[in-house]
């Protein structure tokens, strides 16, 4: 029996068709529109916020804060290929630059021409591939301004967890991903918070069943190697953090475990027009472990410019 979270976010969505794939996304608009009796929903008047999650997790993240973007956005947040309810295709690289590709696609299906980006840990590689190509012409939306929170561009400074090591690793992943199960994702959830008191047994729970719904455990070693990609494309995506002209707001807490406090220094110190805001007594996962704070911050960071 799934979690009751589990069934109300999946209710909050529809499928896509992108790429010959089914994508799982949430727009508020189209929520909205639904919960007025078709009727348009003011949203479709508010500025877009585009959100791109982090790994392993999905967009159950959001779930403590999108009532409170959703305030001053149209909210749109998709489960990446091979995550959450999203396909999670055997015989498929999982790319961060075909992630990019899925991104733009479902942008595009929904019409959407200018966004403001969220990107949290693994999506900010995708923010950054947007970036490269944006710095080219070649991104076929307006990027308004971008919000980059705990992503370890900066592979070289990242602290990765031992989980992360084994299950990217060539040989033995696959076992890893096998033998894993809810407590040890528990744990390694719970060692990444600064406050491990803040995520519940419920969440767990919900994040584990997200996780492995459509075979997940079968694709979760082969998503793990994305960490490699940031080592192979660093110049081209560290490159395109330097050049850009778009606004950057870096919204990060000070005890992320992970991504580490230095890796939001040398950001704000290799970007052109951006600014820094640290969160504190957080860890790598803010939305979920103090909510309210974090959306305030968001916010703050988005309507105040640089």
């Amino acid at each position: 029996m799934k979690t009751k979270a589990y069934r109300n976010w999946l209710a909050k969505g529809s499928f896509y068709n992108i790429c010959r794939r089914q994508i799982f996304v949430i727009d508020t608009n189209a929520h909205n529109s639904k919960k007025g009796n078709g009727n348009q929903s003011s949203d479709g008047n508010k500025p877009v916020l585009c959100i791109l999650h982090g790994f392993p997790t999905s967009s159950f993240d959001y779930w403590k804060v999108i009532d409170a973007l959703s305030e001053q956005f149209r909210v749109i947040i998709h489960d990446h290929l091979g995550f959450g309810f999203s396909d999670k295709p055997i015989d498929y690289s999982y790319s961060l630059i075909d992630q990019t590709d899925i991104a733009l696609c479902l942008w595009k299906q929904l019409n959407i021409e200018s966004a403001i980006i969220l990107a949290h840990d693994y999506g900010t590689s995708i923010a950054t591939e947007l970036l490269a190509r944006d710095n080219v012409g070649l991104c076929p939306i307006k990027i308004q301004q971008l919000v980059l929170c705990n992503g370890s561009m900066h592979i070289e400074l990242a602290k990765l967890r031992l989980m992360q090591k084994l299950l990217r690793n060539r040989f033995i992943g696959k076992f890893i991903a096998k033998i894993s199960n809810k407590k040890i994702l528990g744990k390694n959830l719970r060692n990444i918070y600064f406050d491990q008191s803040k995520i519940s047994q419920d969440e767990i729970d919900t994040i584990w069943e997200m996780m492995t719904c459509h075979n997940g455990k079968e694709v979760l070693a082969k998503m793990s190697r994305y960490t490699f990609e940031r080592h192979t494309l660093w110049h081209r995506w560290i490159g395109a953090l330097k050049q850009t002209q778009i606004p950057i707001k870096i919204v990060w807490p000070e005890n992320d475990p992970i991504a580490v406090a230095e890796m939001a220094r040398v950001i704000e110190k290799e970007t052109r027009n951006s600014k820094l805001i640290w969160l504190q007594e957080l860890g790598h996962f803010p939305m979920l472990e103090a909510p309210e704070y974090w959306a305030k911050e968001v916010l703050l960071a988005i309507n105040n410019p640089l």
